[in-house]
């Protein structure tokens, strides 16, 4: 009996040819948005102590209460693979006094996260993502900033049928208070609720707004909504965002059941759905979370940030592809000789210490064979290295030259400079 065949762990992926340029390209995109933005790049461990994630995203999430891949190491600590990337950006920007640095401190990652999900389209147990986070200000310009850094990022990537939804949760204190409202209102209608809804009325109320239970849906559609309840401070903010916003000629509509599913959320918040992507519609959202550095022990320290699913940017995106690396020479041999291949493996290495994009043949093919391999990559020379002579064929002009070897590299260098 055979032993089965391995395979990727379910829920996760390998990434390979078009899908890794992809990825490259988006990348790229982001590295030099969000750089000329003033945002630095930081990536955080795999793993993090599981309280991070019970302190800073909510007990009462369904991320620590049902989706995080926690272990012990072998001293009994409980550690968790990052389910998400802004407590552990906010713990770093704890640990290394950023709050001493000018404000407000600008960091962007893009990096792998967990969560034990239900594996489907778009949805998956190892994902990556690019985020961006901003601490330190709690002007309204850093929200509206981080969201049209956002956009054109997907604009960019070519992202489909992209809609912006926005709302604000006000404080955590105006939020109590409306909670209690909810719940009250939960209750008096508990008899049409999910089963799943019914149980979160105490932990996560909030929640309800994001169900697509029917009973429920009805239920809330006579709920009272906290974007009516802001106090004064708190609605002037989101004023704020919204005129610049348009001021910045970006479209979005207001959702005042937006729920996002962190804890931490203040204020504004948002998310980016396509409906390109069918029912799992969100490709990236955000918000502000002015309380969790401090509530993960550091100062007083307003935040801004906000997340994009890398494969569902890449589902739901139509991004140029981006060119192979040019092959500027391609090293072949003439005969299967231990010298020529030391000469031709010496040449290789010249030439790239040069700058020239070079590939040198080694998959045993005749010469025939490594010319058409040659032309297939769309090498521009050809050096074909023999024990008496070298010779230089043009695979785009059509010629060739017998050669020095040692004049190879400039050859190729000065034809480069030449186009």
């Amino acid at each position: 009996m055979s032993e089965p065949k391995l395979k990727a762990p379910r829920g996760t992926f390998d990434v390979l040819g078009e899908d890794a340029e992809a990825r490259h390209a988006l990348e790229s995109r982001a590295r030099a948005l969000l750089g000329a933005a003033g945002y630095e790049r930081i990536e955080t461990p795999t793993f993090e102590s599981t309280e991070l994630f019970a302190r800073g995203v909510g007990a009462s999430t369904d991320i620590v209460s049902k989706e995080m891949f926690t272990f012990e190491d072998g001293a009994g600590r409980s550690l968790t693979l990052r389910p998400e990337g802004t407590a552990p950006v906010c713990r770093a920007y704890i640990e290394h006094g950023m709050h001493k640095r000018r404000q407000p401190v600008k960091l962007w990652y893009l990096s792998a996260f967990f969560r034990h999900e239900r594996a489907q389209a778009g949805r998956f147990r190892q994902f990556w993502q690019v985020g961006a986070e901003a601490l330190g200000s709690d002007d309204p310009a850093v929200d509206a900033e981080a969201i049209t850094l956002l956009a054109t990022l997907l604009a960019d990537m070519g992202v489909r049928e992209a809609r912006l939804r926005l709302s604000s949760l006000g404080s955590p204190e105006t939020r109590s208070a409306y909670r209690e409202r909810l719940q009250k209102h939960l209750r008096d209608h508990e008899d049409r609720l999910s089963d799943e809804v019914r149980a979160r009325i105490e932990l996560n109320p909030l929640r309800a707004f994001d169900t697509d239970h029917g009973g429920t849906r009805e239920v809330m559609s006579t709920a009272p909504l906290l974007l009516d309840e802001l106090e004064a401070e708190d609605r002037e903010h989101f004023e704020e965002v919204k005129s610049l916003l348009d001021a910045a000629g970006l479209t979005y509509e207001i959702d005042p059941t937006l729920v996002r599913g962190l804890d931490y959320y203040t204020r504004t918040v948002f998310e980016f759905t396509s409906d390109a992507l069918g029912a799992q519609s969100g490709v990236a959202g955000g918000g502000r979370y002015d309380r969790l550095v401090e509530q993960l022990g550091g100062p007083p320290t307003p935040g801004m940030g906000w997340a994009a699913g890398i494969e569902r940017i890449l589902l739901a995106g139509d991004p140029e592809p981006a060119p192979p690396p040019p092959v500027e020479l391609y090293v072949a041999l003439a005969t299967v000789d231990t010298e020529v291949r030391r000469d031709a493996f010496a040449l290789l290495a010249e030439a790239r210490s040069a700058g020239l994009g070079a590939q040198m043949e080694l998959g045993g093919r005749a010469l025939k064979g490594q010319l058409s391999h040659a032309s297939a990559l769309g090498a521009r020379y050809v050096a074909i290295v023999g024990r008496e002579e070298t010779v230089l064929k043009d695979m785009q002009g059509g010629g060739q030259e017998t050669v020095p070897l040692d004049t190879v590299v400039h050859a190729v260098l000065r034809s480069h400079h030449a186009l």
